[in-house]
């Protein structure tokens, strides 16, 4: 029973239909207020719904012309588009990238995304995925040139590459949930209880714990705990289609640049599950010091911000291994 819980242990949060005031049906009772420079907008999906996208424009000097491929920023469970609107979206602006943070529904996914890129972006973008939305990344280049998706999903547009954060490796999470039962049963009962039971809602040392560094201020952690709670009152995946449809499939077009990072105080995806995610691309594994699985919020999120944009300016030279 307890690999079953800590198995569903990142799956759920809010299925947020977010749609313009008029006819909105659903507020966030912790709204997130954007930042200067920011704009949320709302893509029509073929199904109807309305996706939350978080968007800020890369600042370039006027007679620069920009090279560099929009950066498209899928969350995890427990989260949304505002995840990356606090620090990566202004961080990866202000260099020069178009930067979109999508919230994502109860859907597909990766056809959404693909939906998004499709219809909205121009060029071929990056897809930076956390947690278990680098899962939904990994689903979406494998999917590239494949034509029986496309005839259900649409075309899975060309990536410029992909960036895989603390990401859930291509196996899934069990191999994970089987060495924490084994070698860190401590650890395993916290995360079952923080994930699966959602004691992370209402447990702000907790919460710390299983998202952020020991060095993380407490009046940061709840504003954190509490957008999370608000992103996390529906499943983010069917886990019966989830579960049978792993591993994920291997990479059809080698030629995809892919990243994969991993934090070293990661209380959630441990080493090996990082290593495993690097011999999948063939790739070292980049593991950043002094940072939690949050990466992108923690207090020190600019040592993940730096390596990926040093990542992103080898890519757009063409230098990237």
């Amino acid at each position: 029973m307890a690999a079953l819980s800590i198995t569903n242990l990142l799956t759920n949060r809010t299925l947020m239909t977010i749609v313009p005031r008029a006819v909105i049906k659903y507020k966030m009772q912790v709204p997130y207020e954007l930042k200067q420079s920011q704009s949320r907008l709302f893509h029509e999906l073929p199904s109807g719904l309305k996706m939350e996208v978080i968007f800020q424009k890369g600042r370039l000097d006027q007679d620069e012309k920009s090279q560099n491929p929009p950066l498209v920023f899928i969350h995890g469970s427990f989260h949304a588009a505002w995840c990356w609107a606090e620090h990566f979206l202004p961080f990866f602006s202000q260099h020069g990238y178009d930067c979109y943070a999508l919230s994502l529904l109860g859907q597909t996914h990766a056809g959404d995304i693909a939906d998004f890129i499709r219809k909205q972006i121009n060029l071929p973008p990056v897809l930076l995925g956390h947690s278990f939305g680098g899962l939904i990344v990994q689903y979406y280049i494998a999917n590239i040139g494949n034509e029986k998706l496309h005839e259900k999903e649409g075309l899975h547009p060309y990536l410029a590459g992909a960036v895989l954060v603390c990401s859930v490796p291509p196996s899934g999470n069990s191999g994970i949930v089987w060495r924490y039962l084994f070698s860190k049963p401590i650890a395993a009962f916290k995360i079952t209880r923080s994930l699966a039971a959602k004691a992370f809602q209402t447990s702000l040392p907790l919460c710390k714990e299983t998202f952020f560094s020991a060095e993380m201020e407490n009046q940061v952690v709840l504003r954190y705990q509490k957008l999370m709670t608000e992103s996390s009152r529906m499943p983010l995946f069917d886990l019966r289609k989830l579960n049978a449809s792993l591993p994920v499939p291997p990479l059809k077009d080698s030629s995809i640049k892919v990243i994969v990072l991993g934090a070293h105080d990661d209380f959630i995806v441990d080493g090996k599950g990082l290593s495993e995610t690097g011999t999948f691309y063939a790739v070292s594994p980049i593991c950043i010091e002094g940072v939690a699985h949050d990466m992108m919020l923690d207090c020190s999120w600019e040592k993940g911000a730096q390596v990926i944009l040093s990542w992103l300016n080898h890519l757009k030279r063409g230098e990237t291994e």
